[in-house]
Formats: structure tokens, C-alpha cells, sequence
């Protein structure tokens, strides 16, 4: 499901998954512009510090998240044990505690809250003639099936 760049729209969006569809875990996806070769995955969501205007020029109030929620939260997939046994030939995968204050950490920590801990936020670069989108979903395939594994670990 693609997000609109929203705060708001995003939000509900995000809302109507774990409602509806009740996932196991769900898995984000962002553009980092500025990564040519490089997937970060990110640990934890952040609740304030939102003052970036999005595509219809508004910003949450208060800059906020969840009026009510906790500082930050953090996935329960591990992404330090993730990164640290994961490899992509090609690409170089990053542990990231900071997804930055946009959409991506506001959806992140949107989809934290509601889903209690389980979701997982993955930054990706932009497709290039190096980083085709064949090979970006083969490395995210990868990825999600580690994720799901821990998961699966979880639950034993």
C-alpha cells in the first residue's frame, strides 16, 4: 500500500491496517534521497519534533505524533541482530536509531504505537542503473524474511 506524504492521511492509513488487516508485523518502506547504495534499518520511532510541512502544507500540532504517547518506541524486531547477520551483495545495509522527522519517522512511529512494537521501518535509496528495482525487492525479500524469522523466534 503506497502512503500519501500526509501526516494526517498517513496516519489513518497506518490506523486501518492494524485495525483491519491485524498483521503480524508491517514493514515500511522510505526513500533516503541521499543513500546512493545504502538500506538503513531503522529501530526505533520518535513523537515529537515534527515542524517539516507536508505535501498540503500542514505539520502535526505540536509537532507531535500521539498526544499521549511515549517518547519513542521501539520495533521489537532487533535491527542491530538483524544488520549485524544480514548481507546483500552489491548493496551496504546500516543500523539506524533515527529515521529523521518527516513522513517516514512519523509513519514509523505511528505504525509502532498501534501495532504495539511490531513494525519495521526500511530506508531504501533511490532506483539507479546500480540499484535496479529488481534487485532493491530481492534485497528487501531478504530482509522481511530475516525480520519475520525473528519474528517467528518470538513467538516460540
Amino acid at each position: 500500500m503506497q502512503l500519501p506524504v500526509v501526516y494526517q492521511k498517513a496516519k489513518e492509513q497506518v490506523f486501518k491496517i492494524w485495525t483491519t488487516l491485524q498483521p503480524l508485523l508491517t514493514v515500511h518502506v522510505g526513500l533516503a534521497p541521499s543513500a546512493k547504495a545504502i538500506i538503513i534499518l531503522e529501530q526505533c520511532g520518535k513523537n515529537k519534533g515534527y515542524q517539516e510541512m507536508d505535501a498540503c502544507g500542514f505539520h502535526p500540532e505540536g509537532g507531535c505524533c500521539m498526544l499521549d504517547g511515549p517518547e519513542k518506541i521501539e520495533s521489537t524486531i532487533n535491527m542491530k541482530t538483524l544488520w549485524k547477520n544480514i548481507s546483500v551483495e552489491g548493496i551496504d545495509i546500516i543500523f539506524s536509531r533515527d529515521a529523521g522527522r518527516y513522513i517516514c519517522d512519523y509513519t514509523y512511529y505511528t505504525s509502532l504505537y498501534y501495532g504495539n512494537g511490531r513494525a519495521a521501518f526500511i530506508h531504501v535509496p533511490p532506483l539507479s542503473t546500480s540499484v535496479t528495482a529488481d534487485f532493491l525487492g530481492k534485497a528487501l525479500q531478504t530482509i522481511i524474511l530475516a525480520m519475520l524469522k525473528q519474528c517467528g523466534e518470538e513467538r516460540e
